[in-house]
């Protein structure tokens, strides 16, 4: 059996991370089910992702819409109190320099933008959703990376998810010297599945009650609010993103 809750595991919030899983884990085996004693933490999430092994899993919307959503179940979104944004939505913030002189988003046509990954939802899919005639730069594998390319002058703009901006808020120094200048529509959040369909119901509640009952330094670390139902045809109905290549020979 594999668990992971891979998205927002910044090394400062490792803890509260196992915290939360400690008390899904329990919950589950206090209905019958056999849950692993611990997160997996790999480098390979679509191998993790298609596992048939998958108990709980957590996946950008990118490649849930455009791949998993045939093989595994969906069992909802983690709320993380994002403020304007519906419960278990997020967005992306659009970051720049903080000494760049443009200050809206329109004014960043042109402008050369870092992206973490070609699969990301809130790294890539945003910024191609924008409507703005980005020139494609650097992958930086990360958002954390991304906020480096922008604050070392290797790109102007990138696409942050806006809990991960917060995580880097408060565990880096990367922020100081960035400032947003726009942020995208709200989307479905970091979808969790499972690879067993007949367990759905007892992860809800065990991830609900999980949420509800967690130490207050932890729920405060992690910025968990609540667990909330999202339908897959919420997931499908935001659009597929052409890749960063043929975006990039779009004509003008």
């Amino acid at each position: 059996m594999i668990a992971a809750l891979p998205m927002y595991d910044h090394p400062g919030v490792r803890g509260a991370t196992d915290a939360l899983w400690q008390a899904i884990r329990d919950r589950l085996r206090a209905s019958g089910i056999d849950a692993p004693e611990a997160l997996s933490r790999s480098d390979d999430l679509f191998a993790q992702w298609r596992s048939p092994a998958l108990l709980l899993g957590q996946t950008c919307g990118l490649p849930f819409r455009s791949e998993l959503h045939q093989h595994v179940t969906l069992l909802g979104a983690i709320d993380y109190g994002l403020p304007d944004t519906p419960p278990g939505y997020y967005r992306s913030l659009f970051v720049a320099r903080a000494d760049d002189t443009r200050d809206t988003l329109a004014e960043f046509d042109g402008a050369l933008l870092a992206y973490n990954e070609a699969v990301s939802h809130s790294g890539w899919a945003a910024a191609a959703a924008a409507r703005v005639g980005f020139r494609i730069g650097p992958q930086t594998g990360s958002h954390r990376e991304s906020a480096r390319a922008i604050a070392g002058h290797k790109a102007d703009i990138a696409a942050i998810d806006a809990i991960s901006w917060r995580l880097l808020a408060a565990h880096t120094d990367l922020t100081g010297g960035l400032k947003i200048v726009g942020r995208s529509a709200a989307t479905p959040g970091q979808a969790l599945i499972t690879a067993f369909a007949d367990r759905a119901p007892a992860l809800r509640a065990a991830i609900a009650g999980a949420i509800a009952d967690l130490a207050p330094p932890d729920r405060q670390a992690l910025g968990t609010v609540g667990f909330v139902r999202i339908s897959p045809a919420e997931y499908l109905a935001v659009p597929v993103p052409p890749s960063p290549a043929a975006f990039a020979s779009r004509p003008a």
